[in-house]
């Protein structure tokens, strides 16, 4: 399982550390993507594979679903770590997530999500202050 909140800095060619204990549940290859929230989401193969064919399984005939399968699909990337244990991560999707030095990779599961510091720090207390309201609509889920 992936979990965990990291703090790291991107270097100036758009290379980023990912954490030791993180990297054996990665794999040697791994796709980087768009995610929601402005981040990035990176997936180990398997669970790329499991959301591949949940995309692929989306009828091609409503527009949300074309939509919503080119936005991961078009910014996907497989990718690796080099010898040092960091991830290129290419502009367009740097962009995406406003990336430019400092960052936070979390995992979240089945995923690891990127993301700019600031805009992590401001999700988690836009998060902390809606915590009450969140606990009571998981319930509903049975958590």
């Amino acid at each position: 399982m992936l979990m965990g909140e990291h703090r790291h800095n991107m270097d100036s060619k758009g290379r980023l550390i990912i954490p030791s204990r993180l990297r054996d549940s990665l794999g040697e290859s791994f796709v980087v993507t768009r995610g929601l929230d402005n981040c990035l989401f990176i997936y180990p193969p398997e669970e790329w594979g499991k959301l591949e064919r949940k995309l692929q399984s989306l009828p091609l005939t409503k527009k949300d679903a074309r939509a919503f399968t080119r936005f991961f699909l078009s910014g996907a990337m497989e990718s690796t770590l080099d010898n040092q244990g960091r991830v290129h991560i290419p502009l367009p999707l740097r962009e995406h997530a406003d990336l430019e030095k400092a960052c936070v990779i979390v995992g979240v599961s089945t995923r690891l999500e990127v993301w700019a510091e600031d805009k992590w720090d401001s999700y988690m207390e836009d998060s902390r202050q809606s915590l009450e309201s969140f606990s009571e609509n998981l319930l509903d889920l049975d958590l």
